[in-house]
């Protein structure tokens, strides 16, 4: 119970700092009321005394300074007031859709002594957190005080899908621990106040207090003249008071996160640390899917509808590849967490949805097409080739035109890079791409054109061996898109043509060509 009251004491210190900013904004009007008073009653003041006019100048600058100070206090107010704390994009669950979820955490909460989270919640997110959201105002006296809401559990989807029913139950235990604070009336009379604070600066990640969602609110409008003057002011205030409350701020949470893991030690305390192992191993496979899977059908206007079975496959992958995930065997016979839920595809496609919506935003044209993973070689591999081989094509066209159209050969590409146009073939082909291609700045570093290019040049490789010598495009759930000729994964083909792309020497990518059986003279099908 330490933790607890000395988490209810750092609340305490923020109410005291926002009492302390109430009492600053209503002092000048006070004094004001006193002198007026005097002025009334003759015993400040009095008319014919001879300190009459001095008083009468004091009250009026008073009077202008109270004014002033309650016009600055009425318009801070109303920005806390109308600010929209930011909230967490999430696919909500509600109880019909995951039954047994909901009564696993009702239960959690019981042996935890806590009160149950509202509702559930999944995100496109190794993670999980309780979500503050806004009670609605009660019509009720002062009297009867605020009764907080309880927050919503957020629970990272990739944990439903990889983690045993068992292993979430542990996991969650000291998230949902959390919620007894959230019921504190000071602790949440408190963090309602913060949120007042950081979401009226617009969610200003530089501004912000310790666990604010940068990015995540709505921007407030650009204003100008007196507006953005008072504005200015507003902002120097919340500022200002944000600062006093920082440090209470982040012991506040540090306490209640020491209480919450405390009080959910006596539950599962052994499967936990199981359980945090496969967060790490859940956190690489899920990073390395979207980087290297759905990233290139998110380029394409396709988002993979089941993103959460992908990565079941992925970390199936990384665990007979190397020990990673060793011990994987013996956990299949325990109940997967995602069996908790009623409908596990039709939630996997709407987190998917999410995931590219937040982590790649709106397609180039005609909106997100789901995508099955069984169409996933010919839909994204093969048409992603094809665009990046039409792409290269375009800047082959553009360095060097001819007096007819050139053919898409392999022929022509390899004569351009032995002649040494490889660092103008990519530029061109940079400049190309950066007015027509979206970035992922979330998920991708920015690339050199060097890296561009062979990227591309590995792309018209990999369709001009599918054209003619029988390869096929493949999918491999830890590294994407992969060329299959004979049935074989083919991993050779990288350093052969980093060497025409960055030294100009075409040998062995024309030897690596040769041995596949690909005509290099053959146009290639865009």
């Amino acid at each position: 119970m330490a933790a607890v009251d000395t988490a209810r004491a750092h609340a305490q210190a923020i109410l005291r700092i926002r009492g302390l900013a109430l009492a600053a904004a209503a002092l000048p009007a006070a004094t004001a009321v006193v002198l007026l008073a005097g002025r009334f009653t003759g015993r400040i003041g009095a008319p014919g005394s001879p300190d009459a006019v001095g008083w009468d100048l004091a009250r009026w600058a008073v009077c202008a300074v109270a004014a002033l100070t309650l016009l600055v206090a009425g318009l801070a107010a109303r920005a806390y007031r109308r600010a929209v704390p930011p909230q967490t994009p999430a696919v909500p669950l509600d109880r019909a859709q995951a039954p047994e979820l909901y009564r696993l955490i009702a239960e959690l909460a019981d042996r935890l002594e806590v009160p149950a989270p509202s509702a559930v919640a999944l995100t496109p997110d190794c993670d999980s957190w309780l979500e503050e959201v806004p009670a609605p105002r009660p019509r009720r006296s002062r009297a009867a005080g605020h009764e907080p809401t309880a927050p919503v559990l957020v629970i990272g989807s990739p944990f439903l899908w990889w983690m045993r029913a068992g292993e979430l139950r542990a996991l969650l235990a000291p998230v949902v621990a959390g919620t007894a604070a959230a019921a504190d009336p000071e602790i949440a009379a408190a963090r309602r106040f913060l949120r007042a604070l950081d979401a009226s600066l617009d969610a200003d990640p530089a501004a912000g207090l310790p666990g604010a969602a940068p990015g995540s609110g709505a921007l407030r409008p650009l204003r100008r003249g007196p507006a953005a003057l008072t504005d200015r002011i507003t902002d120097g205030i919340t500022r200002r008071l944000l600062g006093a409350c920082r440090e209470y701020a982040a012991e506040l949470e540090r306490s209640v996160a020491g209480w919450a893991s405390e009080q959910a030690r006596g539950v599962d305390y052994g499967l936990r640390i199981a359980a945090q192992e496969q967060v790490g191993l859940a956190y690489a496979g899920w990073d390395r899917l979207l980087t290297r899977v759905a990233l290139p059908a998110w380029r394409l206007g396709r988002h993979p509808a089941h993103l959460n079975a992908g990565v079941v496959a992925a970390l199936t992958e990384l665990s007979r590849r190397d020990r990673l995930a060793d011990g994987y065997g013996n956990r299949l016979g325990d109940r997967p967490a995602c069996d908790l839920l009623e409908e596990p595809g039709s939630v996997d496609a709407a987190v998917s949805r999410l995931a590219a919506e937040l982590f790649f935003g709106a397609p180039a044209a005609g909106g997100w097409r789901e995508l099955e993973w069984v169409d996933y070689p010919a839909e994204v591999v093969d048409a992603g080739w094809r665009a990046r081989a039409a792409a290269l094509q375009s800047a082959l066209d553009l360095l060097a035109p001819q007096a007819r159209p050139g053919a898409p050969t392999l022929t022509r590409l390899l004569g351009r890079l032995a002649d040494g146009d490889g660092e103008r073939l990519a530029a061109a082909l940079a400049a190309q791409l950066a007015r027509t291609t979206a970035p992922a700045p979330l998920l991708e570093p920015v690339r050199s054109g060097r890296d561009v290019l062979v990227d591309h040049v590995t792309a018209m490789v990999c369709c001009a061996a599918v054209d003619t010598a029988g390869a096929v495009p493949g999918l491999d759930w830890l590294d994407g898109p992969v060329l299959l000729l004979g049935g074989v994964r083919r991993t050779d083909l990288a350093e052969p043509v980093a060497q025409a792309v960055e030294q100009g020497q075409d040998g062995p990518l024309r030897a690596w060509l040769d041995a596949a059986d690909v005509r290099l003279e053959k146009p290639v099908r865009l």
